[in-house]
């Protein structure tokens, strides 16, 4: 499903991001890149999920979790 994109104009459609930290700010803009969308893709498909894949994804990217992650509310 692809996401709703005919508000992209809109400002008031980004004022939440007036109010993120620097992490959530961080997030949002990652979340979007489509390399960044391949690689987890590809992670998620991955058959053996004990591989080194989520510590390659998250060096290339530069992830740390320190909890879950979770959707933002906007």
């Amino acid at each position: 499903m692809k996401p709703d994109t005919s508000h992209w104009r809109d400002n008031g459609a980004y004022e939440y991001m007036d109010t993120l930290s620097v992490e959530d700010l961080a997030w949002e803009c990652l979340r979007r890149n489509p390399s960044y969308q391949d690689d987890a893709r590809r992670q998620l498909r991955a058959d053996d999920k004990d591989s080194d894949g989520d510590l390659v994804v998250s060096r290339r990217w530069g992830l740390r979790f320190r909890r879950p992650s979770q959707p933002l509310q906007p």
